[in-house]
């Protein structure tokens, strides 16, 4: 019986990484499934620090993906300013994006809402449209990375995960 539970629960944990297309909390929702399952398993071979290991990924995924569209418009010469813009725009159009395509807009709409909200702030605040554009491509790719590498932090936490679940 122990078998079938693992293999739901891993299951349930790889569909939980799929929320990240949704831009959903992901590494959020696995790291507080792992932290139910050494509750019901104290006896298994997850630990607590196990647990707290996989919080302090989590924590990483959320900084480096904030940092690197910081510093990826940074890098294109988006001024504070404009970083913030292209922050407050990610989130907005997140949400905005989020009935679209079954939920799918969510990561598009987070993406163009980085590239929309630095070059708005850029312009709004007198920067020529080259300097606004280059700054603002800066926070989409700075963005799309940051996606990217807070997804793949998920798959490490499951991947880690896994052999201390299975039986």
């Amino acid at each position: 019986m122990d078998l079938i539970w693992a293999a739901l629960f891993i299951l349930i944990l790889f569909a939980v990484l799929g929320l990240h297309v949704f831009t959903l909390p992901a590494n959020w929702v696995i790291l507080t499934l792992l932290a139910v399952w050494k509750w019901l398993h104290p006896e298994g071979d997850m630990t607590w620090t196990f647990v707290g290991l996989m919080a302090g990924l989590a924590v990483a995924g959320e900084g480096l993906e904030f940092a690197s569209q910081a510093l990826g418009a940074k890098k294109f010469g988006a001024s504070g300013r404009g970083n913030l813009g292209g922050i407050i725009g990610a989130v907005l159009g997140a949400v905005l994006g989020a009935p679209l395509l079954f939920g799918l807009g969510a990561v598009i709409g987070a993406l163009a809402g980085a590239f929309a909200g630095c070059l708005i702030s850029e312009r709004v605040h007198g920067r020529p449209m080259d300097q606004a554009w280059r700054a603002a491509w800066g926070s989409f790719w700075g963005k799309a990375l940051g996606l990217t590498v807070k997804i793949s932090l998920g798959a490490v936490m499951l991947a880690l995960s896994l052999p201390r679940i299975w039986p």
